[in-house]
């Protein structure tokens, strides 16, 4: 019998366990229906004339600078041994005279944090401002 009562309990937990899923349906056509329609209107279309820039590239450095600090406070310009002393002549004759040539500076881990940030003044009185600090990756 289809609209009395059920029998036994069986036919009971049967008969709820059903969803009605139409309405669920109905709601994500709708949805769909609706951000179809606003999806091409969300793109604006704007025609904008930029003006031609007459500066010339930047020419990059072949080689960057790398500048090493050991655990015992040595340093170490690229292969070569520097001293805190002639540190800034030194970058100059490497890099050129230029300031703004980008510099790669790492420390061993071992190294005190004071003697990093004598070697990070010494830097910065010398002109050099563009500092990148390297560190070990997976560490």
């Amino acid at each position: 019998m289809a609209g009395g009562f059920p029998s036994s309990q069986d036919e009971e937990l049967a008969e709820l366990s059903d969803i009605n899923v139409t309405p669920f349906i109905d709601v994500m056509l709708v949805l769909l229906i609706i951000f179809m329609v606003v999806a091409p209107l969300s793109t604006v279309d704007t025609r904008i004339e930029l003006p031609a820039s007459s500066a010339r590239q930047q020419p990059r450095p072949d080689k960057p600078l790398y500048l090493s600090m050991n655990q015992d406070r040595s340093l170490q310009l690229g292969k070569q041994a520097v001293t805190l002393t002639e540190l800034a002549a030194r970058l100059d004759r490497d890099s050129g005279g230029r300031r703004d040539t980008p510099l790669f500076f790492q420390a061993d881990r071992q190294a005190r944090y004071e003697d990093v940030m004598a070697v990070m003044d010494a830097l910065r009185e010398a002109g050099y401002l563009s500092v990148g600090l390297v560190a070990r990756e997976g560490d």
